[in-house]
């Protein structure tokens, strides 16, 4: 099955970027359709798919710009403090988790026994340590609880749960599957069960961020809720470390979306990578690679995020479009939804 975004799916949160002096007041620009960007901090996405123009109500795409734009203020707020640019991307992927309109946290799809099974992960270029979620069920930010992981036990991947144990050990408050419910969600997995004729069937999204701060350190985080209609117990990309997430202050940050299993078959993240650090391409022409070469190769499509230590951005996609939002160094946000806004490289 294919994660793709469909029009009404979560969108992404995109890039937040430093001031070298004092943080400007960053207002959302609908961007020219360019590709990537210069001079970018912290980029956020919510999907790959396809989102034509004039497929939202003026209310839905104020809504998600909004979303957009507040995970990148909030992750901006934190590089710009000078804190660690890991608090920037979780706090920038915890405002998309508690946004119903995307498919993370609160506004996660159903699998097929109508639960929500959530997955999530981070990185810290650094020193390149990791920790991972995935089928958390009581959580209500996973990637907040992937943090925990590799912050607080000596391992990178925790499942189910003891995923879910390990955070009430450690202060993280119980939460009942009911929160995560949604009207829409519902009706996405009653089409799942029972689709029409001809109707296309949403299937889920992701969510990311991918982040910058002055000293050059990089970081990624990606969360996501699935598929509609799962089978239980399934898991993406989205916290494997390599396929979904990764990052290292030599080459890259990276969150990636799309159809999960072409991702973790061929370690998406962490080829871009390797091709930046050994056949030296740079960020730009190794994400379009992997994405636009490499993933439709195995019968699949999707789009990453990735951002190099000198503050270009990529955002390559073979699906039709990428939603995304980023933030420069001055304070200026750029949001994208539209097929349109979201160039191919």
């Amino acid at each position: 099955m294919r994660r793709s975004l469909p029009v009404s799916t979560g969108l992404a949160a995109l890039v937040i970027a430093l001031s070298g002096s004092r943080l400007a007041t960053a207002m959302p620009t609908q961007a020219p359709p360019a590709p990537g960007g210069r001079h970018v901090v912290l980029a956020v996405h919510g999907g790959a798919g396809s989102l034509p123009r004039g497929s939202l109500t003026p209310e839905e795409e104020k809504a998600y710009r909004d979303g957009l734009t507040r995970a990148l203020r909030t992750g901006y707020a934190q590089i710009k403090k000078g804190g660690p640019v890991l608090d920037a991307v979780e706090k920038a992927v915890n405002v998309l988790e508690d946004d119903p309109n995307f498919n993370a946290g609160k506004g996660a799809v159903f699998n097929a026994d109508a639960e929500q099974e959530l997955d999530a992960s981070i990185m810290n270029g650094r020193d390149l340590r990791s920790g991972a979620v995935a089928g958390v069920h009581h959580t209500k930010n996973p990637i907040s609880l992937a943090r925990l992981v590799m912050e607080k036990s000596p391992h990178v991947f925790m499942a189910g749960k003891g995923a879910d144990d390990f955070a009430l050990r450690n202060g993280v408050p119980y939460t009942t599957q009911d929160y995560f419910w949604t009207q829409r969600r519902w009706n996405q997995l009653m089409e799942a069960k029972h689709p029409k004729p001809g109707a296309k069937t949403e299937t889920g999204g992701t969510v990311g961020a991918i982040g910058l701060d002055g000293s050059h350190n990089l970081a990624a985080a990606t969360s996501t809720g699935g598929l509609t209609n799962k089978q239980p117990g399934r898991v993406g990309d989205s916290p494997v470390i390599g396929a979904g997430t990764y990052a290292d202050n030599r080459t890259v940050a990276i969150s990636a979306t799309g159809t999960g299993e072409a991702f973790i078959r061929s370690v998406a993240a962490h080829d871009i990578s390797a091709l930046m650090q050994y056949a030296h391409m740079p960020v730009t022409k190794a994400a379009a690679t992997v994405v636009n070469e490499k993933i439709p190769a195995l019968g699949a499509t999707g789009g990453v995020i990735a951002l190099d230590p000198q503050g270009n951005l990529a955002t390559p996609h073979s699906t039709k479009g990428i939603i995304n939002g980023y933030i420069t160094a001055d304070g200026k946000i750029t949001t994208r939804l539209y097929d349109d806004e979201t160039p191919t490289n």
